[in-house]
């Protein structure tokens, strides 16, 4: 059966491999040493091994790391690029950060040779057959935490119950994020006493590092307007925002920042912007950019620098945001936010970043990937939902029209997050025997 499944994942990789290397190849190609097993040179064992696959999973990862004695030694393991650069930033001088080996033998019996965990936590659920099995060949006893299953995932998994077992089973513990999840493990067969509700861990998010360059930079380029900033867009949705942004008044009542949640997109975002007609500048294009030197031209019809009258301010309507790191601290400035992957049917993001600053939120209809979430917001009057670019274009417009409304449902979404507290404690207990092994065997 194993040797079945390595040359259905072998198979996957050489049709698919060739169509991701020739669509996004400078994103990808530097990752494949790691991926096929190699890994950087100086890596050293580290008994505790947490797998966090982008973004928002190493933002709870390191939540949770926080939390943990630091004599342990640590390697993190991600799936996305943008995940990687997140992490090396986030355990910077804390933990060894890789990329997850691909689920063939030589890759993961590679990986585990150079780091030798003796424990496996894996954010979220990213489960691999070949991993959790090698893994506990070893000896090491994965646990789930922060676990969610979605919609779609659900209806997938029902459907494939008969062979889900070399996934399921390898697993010691389940801690998920809400009791609906665990209903969900236990109707796919995995026994209740495997199974805990802890709670969101992204609740316990940590407050942002202050970009304050570009913090001083937005404002300069409001220059007392409001800041509408979109967060985390994705592909086909920033058409959508433009429309809403010039339906509510553009440039003249508000400045726009938008911030593609890819960055390999932000080239063609910045296009897109220029094309629209709308004045633009990119973080980029001032001094102390976070995450390197920018990327790119900014393209046809864009405007940059002193001709989209950076010292002016106001003449500028929309600002790109072309840098690492800095959106979670950027929405301390914002008198509005949009949060995306929401406009369009991608499972929506984290709304709570925004949230904590008593920033007012809208969202499109698609929150699927964050139903725990979605339903708090819902029941707290938190946010507001949009049906659709037009419907985005009056719920900005009424705010900026009345403010005392938006910070009124800015203010719900903060007394939620600070109500939201606990799931760490209860991560934590999860995990106590996991730590107490490390501990013995040090």
């Amino acid at each position: 059966m194993w040797i079945l499944y390595q040359l259905a994942v072998a198979c996957t990789l050489l049709l698919v491999g060739p169509f991701l290397l020739a669509r996004r190849g400078s994103h990808y190609l530097p990752t494949l040493a790691a991926r096929w097993g190699r890994q950087p040179r100086g890596a050293t064992p580290a008994p505790l091994w947490i797998h966090a696959v982008s973004v928002g999973e190493v933002g709870v990862a390191a939540t949770l790391l926080r939390s943990l004695p630091e004599t342990i030694p640590v390697v993190v393991t991600t799936i996305t690029p943008t995940g990687q650069a997140r992490a090396r930033a986030a355990f910077a001088g804390r933990a060894q950060v890789t990329y997850l080996p691909f689920d063939l033998g030589r890759p993961v019996r590679s990986f585990m040779e150079t780091y030798r965990p003796r424990a496996l936590v894996l954010v979220e659920g990213d489960l691999w057959p070949l991993v959790l099995r090698s893994a506990r060949r070893r000896g090491v006893a994965p646990v789930v935490v922060n676990g969610r299953i979605s919609d779609r995932g659900f209806r997938r998994m029902r459907r494939l119950r008969p062979l889900l077992g070399p996934i399921l089973r390898p697993i010691e513990r389940f801690g998920v994020q809400t009791e609906e999840d665990r209903r969900r493990l236990l109707e796919l067969g995995v026994e209740a006493e495997r199974v805990v509700t802890t709670g969101n861990l992204k609740f316990e998010t940590p407050e942002p590092t202050r970009p304050t360059e570009a913090e001083a930079g937005v404002l300069g380029r409001a220059a007392g307007r409001p800041v509408i900033l979109a967060g985390s867009t994705m592909d086909g949705e920033e058409e959508g925002l433009i429309e809403a942004f010039q339906r509510a008044g553009g440039g003249e009542r508000a400045l726009l920042v938008v911030a593609p949640r890819h960055p390999e997109r932000w080239n063609r975002v910045a296009q897109l912007l220029g094309s629209s007609g709308l004045t633009t500048e990119r973080r980029s294009d001032f001094a102390g950019v976070a995450g390197g030197p920018r990327a790119g031209a900014a393209g046809p019809g864009v405007e940059t620098g002193t001709q989209a009258g950076a010292e002016t301010g106001s003449a500028v309507e929309v600002l790109l945001l072309d840098s690492m790191g800095e959106l979670a601290g950027l929405y301390r400035v914002a008198r509005i936010a949009f949060i995306g992957g929401t406009l369009v049917p991608t499972g929506g993001h984290n709304p709570l970043e925004a949230a904590r600053f008593g920033v007012p939120v809208v969202v499109g209809p698609s929150m699927e990937n964050f139903r725990e979430i979605a339903e708090a917001f819902d029941g707290a009057g938190a946010w507001r939902r949009a049906r659709d670019a037009r419907h985005l274009g009056a719920i900005l417009e009424r705010w900026l029209a009345h403010p005392e409304e938006a910070r009124g449902i800015g203010e719900a979404g903060r007394q939620l997050v600070d109500r939201q507290s606990g799931s760490l404690e209860r991560t934590r207990r999860l995990l106590a025997p996991t730590l107490d092994l490390l501990e013995a065997g040090r």
